[in-house]
């Protein structure tokens, strides 16, 4: 049986989550609808869907909340898109560092919405299928530095703790995950900002100079990320799997 991707939607406004789930599901895609995030638990307790819709203003936990919660937990991996009704882009930001995909801001088209829904979808499918994240609470060690992926924490070798944001941690943990493979800034960008690249988005660029600056690497000479003209970047240095933290 052919799949059908099964969306769930996250809005305590009534109207729009029935109007963009009949909409969704007249373009074949399955649609569940819930209101808040205590129906969102209920749900993905005992079902598994393939992206979730999910309003930043809501009552109770919002939108940002519940998506820090579903970064931390066994949804991790499924797609965030977040809607937002503010016109600051401070919350769409602040979406993208807690693990989102996407996000639109309301009013939005049912079309649009569609639209931004399979490209993340594909987005999602695109890498080819040896990309894999490593396991949840192990340290890597690459060079003088370690990552704790529980904590989220880059360690140097005199146990020093260096603060890293969530985009950073994001594409250091794609770097780390696939060491010694040139990665494109399309793909890169997609990974850790779940975003369509445009022709002039420089944001890879400007993070890769971040991350570079945290890892001590001279961008001159780069030691950890080298830059491979006209295709994208490669993390050079071997990663070693050290034991399960306890």
């Amino acid at each position: 049986m052919e799949h059908v991707d099964h969306v769930l939607i996250v809005d305590d406004d009534r109207e729009i989550r029935e109007l963009v789930g009949n909409y969704l599901q007249k373009n074949g895609l399955r649609t569940t609808v819930v209101a808040d995030g205590r129906q969102m638990r209920a749900f993905l307790e005992a079902n598994q869907v393939d992206l979730i819709v999910l309003d930043i203003m809501m009552p109770g936990d919002d939108g940002l909340l519940l998506c820090r919660e579903l970064r931390a937990g066994k949804h991790k991996a499924t797609p965030v898109l977040m809607l937002t009704a503010r016109t600051d882009e401070t919350d769409r930001i602040i979406g993208l560092e807690m693990g989102a995909d996407d996000y639109l801001a309301k009013p939005f088209a049912a079309r649009e919405l569609l639209a931004r829904i399979n490209a993340v979808l594909r987005r999602t499918r695109m890498l080819p299928p040896n990309m894999v994240v490593t396991e949840s609470g192990r340290l890597l060690k690459f060079g003088r530095w370690r990552l704790d992926t529980t904590a989220r924490h880059l360690l140097d070798e005199d146990e020093t703790l260096v603060a890293l944001s969530g985009a950073e941690y994001r594409l250091l943990r794609v770097f780390v995950d696939h060491p010694q493979r040139v990665l494109s800034r399309d793909q890169l960008l997609n990974l850790t900002q779940g975003r369509e690249a445009d022709l002039f988005d420089r944001s890879i660029d400007l993070l890769v100079s971040r991350l570079r600056q945290r890892l001590l690497d001279d961008a001159r000479e780069p030691a950890y990320i080298k830059t491979v003209r006209s295709e994208g970047y490669v993390f050079t240095f071997p990663v070693e799997m050290l034991e399960e933290q306890t």
